[in-house]
């Protein structure tokens, strides 16, 4: 039963990781219509691409903001989903809790260019909030452009597109909380807070662990098709991250021997971090991603 899907995993997640050899030539892909032949006719240059990436200034700028980004996301905007999972399951009413639920899931299914339209209206130099601070005889603001508020922003956009999201695992582990608990914990005397620190984070820790640790994994990936929106506005000394340094370089430049360095510099790093982050949380008592 399983044989189909480990066939699909094979075919596509795995199989195309031997187009990584690209790496370590000058790969042109026009050498032949087809890419296999494209491959094995283009000539073979060693570490020279990995060698060009360390002693380029742009990729270590990228680096920099990518993880600059990461650490912004990972303090503002994962403890989000875990404080609305908890609000929304402290609602008794079933009805104003799937309403509430409904509201929160919305901007999820919004595509990244109305998230930015929406929020160049609001915070552009000819948004809502500058139009107000000008008729009261300020001057405008236009937090859109502006390099030192930009990984915040992002933040923001992802926190209203996507912590709603989020909370739907965080949900369903709160779901699996036995109700004689709470009625244990009540009838000792805790009340709701002390039944929230005692009975619910606790549920709740092992999911934290494992989706910290995918985070964590995923800390070189911060949102390509946000960032690309809005990289040629605040330029890319802030707005170049990894993902988009290899895009333009591999897609644009058409240097696809180094673009696919640069991605395989990101996927051997990403590798280490998840073994890292399962490391302490074995260490913290918790399974994480596989078991010891």
């Amino acid at each position: 039963m399983t044989l189909p899907a480990v066939v699909l995993v094979m075919v596509f997640n795995y199989l195309p990781i031997l187009g990584n050899v690209v790496a370590f030539q000058d790969y042109d892909p026009y050498i032949s219509d087809n890419g296999i032949i494209s491959i094995l006719n283009s000539p073979f240059v060693g570490l020279e691409n990995f060698q060009r990436i360390f002693e380029d200034s742009a990729f270590w700028n990228a680096v920099e903001n990518t993880l600059v980004l990461f650490f912004v996301q990972l303090v503002l905007f994962f403890p989000i989903p875990v404080l609305l999972a908890l609000l929304i399951n402290s609602v008794v009413r079933p009805r104003v809790r799937a309403v509430a639920q409904a509201v929160i899931y919305l901007p999820h299914f919004f595509s990244w260019v109305l998230v930015v339209a929406v929020f160049q209206q609001m915070f552009g130099g000819a948004g809502m909030l500058s139009q107000l601070l000008r008729q009261n005889g300020y001057d405008g603001l236009n937090i859109m452009t502006n390099p030192d508020t930009f990984p915040f922003l992002l933040t923001a956009q992802s926190v209203w597109k996507d912590a709603g999201w989020g909370i739907i695992v965080f949900l369903a582990a709160l779901a699996s909380v036995p109700q004689d608990h709470y009625e244990a914990a009540a009838m000792d005397g805790a009340g709701r807070w002390r039944r929230m620190w005692h009975v619910t984070l606790p549920a709740l820790r092992p999911v934290i662990a494992l989706l910290l640790v995918l985070r964590v994994g995923d800390a070189l990936t911060v949102g390509f098709e946000q960032i690309l929106l809005q990289r040629d506005g605040v330029g890319t000394g802030a707005g170049e991250v990894l993902d988009t340094f290899v895009w333009w370089n591999g897609v644009r430049n058409q240097d696809f021997g180094y673009a696919a360095a640069a991605g395989l510099v990101k996927g051997v790093v990403s590798i280490g971090l998840v073994l890292a982050a399962n490391k302490v949380a074995h260490l913290m008592g918790e399974q994480g991603v596989y078991k010891k």
